[in-house]
C-alpha cells in the first residue's frame, strides 16, 4: 500500500482491504488456494494460499521449510493484491532463486487479511490515537494453534521452529515481530519488512526492549528511505527502524550474522518496492546449504 501519511494509511487499509479493479491473474508455479479458512479463536474466515516449491509432487518423502507471510493477497496474484496489479512476485522469485540453487526448496503461506479486520489484528497494543488494536495475541493463537496445524497436516512440512519463518510488510512486518519474539520455538527466521515502529508510541520497541534474553531468531529488518508524503514523514519512518534496529542489537542480535538491516535508498511503501527486495529477504532467511 501507498505510505500517503500514517493517518490515511489505516484508514484505507481499513476501508479498502483489497483491491477493486480486477487485473489478470499472475501465479507463477504450483500455487493451491484454500477458500474460506475457518478460525473458531478469531471467529472470521479468510483464504490461505500456498506455493509449493518445483518438484514438490515428484518426491513423496522429501519435507520442506516452511514461510508464513501476511496480506497474502499481495504476496503472488496482481489480480487480487491491495494496488491492482501490484504485488510482491515471491512465487516467481523463489521460483527462480531455487531453480538457480540460490535458496532451499520451501513452502510459503500467503494468510489473506480480513479487510477491516486487519488493523486489530496486526497489531500487539491499542493505539489511544487511532481507536483501534490489540488483537494480535488472538492472531498469534489462530496462526500456531489452528493454521499452521492445518498446513503441517496438509502439506510436507518441516513441522518444527528451526525450519519456520513468517514475515509480512506494515502492520504485517510489525506483528511479524511481535509474535516471533513470543513464539520463538515457532518461528526462527523473520522477515520485519518496513514495518509500522511508531503504532502506539513504538510499543514494538519497548516490548523488544523488554524481552528477558536473546531467542535463536535469525531477523530481516528493512525501511525503504522514502517511505512518507514528504521528507519529515520518511526521516521519521526510517528513524523508528533505527530505534528496532538498536533494541535487537542491544539485546544481543549481531548485524551481519543473525540480524541483517537494509535501509533501501529511495524506495517508497508499497509492493513494488518490497518486491524489488523479495530475493534478498528470501536469500538471507533461506540460504541453501
Amino acid at each position: 500500500m501507498r505510505h500517503l501519511t500514517k493517518r490515511l494509511v489505516i484508514v484505507i487499509v481499513l476501508v479498502c482491504g483489497s483491491a477493486a479493479a480486477q487485473q489478470p491473474h499472475s501465479l507463477t508455479g504450483d500455487v493451491r488456494l484454500h477458500k474460506s479458512f475457518h478460525s473458531k479463536i478469531l471467529n472470521n474466515d479468510r483464504d490461505v494460499i500456498v506455493y509449493l516449491p518445483p518438484g514438490y509432487d515428484a518426491s513423496k518423502t522429501e519435507r520442506y521449510s516452511v514461510l508464513y507471510l501476511h496480506d497474502g493477497q499481495n504476496i503472488f496474484d496482481g489480480a487480487t493484491s491491495f494496488i491492482p496489479g501490484q504485488e510482491w512476485r515471491v512465487d516467481e522469485t523463489a521460483q527462480s532463486l531455487i531453480a538457480a540453487g540460490k535458496i532451499e526448496p520451501l513452502i510459503i503461506v500467503g494468510i489473506y487479511n480480513t479487510g477491516a479486520g486487519r488493523i486489530n489484528e496486526y497489531t500487539p497494543a491499542a493505539d489511544a490515537k487511532y481507536k483501534a488494536g490489540g488483537k494480535a495475541d488472538l492472531y498469534g493463537r489462530m496462526l500456531t494453534e489452528e493454521l499452521k496445524p492445518f498446513i503441517d497436516a496438509t502439506y510436507r512440512t518441516r513441522r518444527d521452529g528451526k525450519h519456520t519463518g513468517l514475515g509480512g510488510s506494515s502492520l504485517g512486518g510489525l506483528v511479524s515481530l511481535y509474535l516471533g519474539l513470543k513464539y520463538p520455538n515457532v518461528f526462527s527466521r523473520l522477515a520485519v519488512v518496513s514495518p509500522s515502529v511508531w503504532w502506539a508510541d513504538n510499543q514494538i520497541v519497548h516490548y523488544t526492549q523488554a524481552r528477558t534474553g536473546k531467542s535463536r531468531l535469525r531477523i530481516w529488518l528493512d525501511v525503504g528511505t522514502k517511505e512518507g508524503r514528504n521528507a519529515k514523514e520518511a526521516e521519521d519512518t526510517v528513524n523508528g527502524a533505527r530505534l528496532l534496529r538498536d533494541a535487537l542489537i542491544g539485546k544481543g542480535w549481531k548485524p551481519g550474522k543473525d540480524l541483517k538491516y537494509l535501509e533501501a535508498e529511495g524506495a517508497e511503501h508499497n509492493e513494488r518496492a518490497w518486491a524489488a527486495r523479495a530475493a534478498t529477504i528470501l536469500e538471507f532467511l533461506f540460504p541453501r546449504k
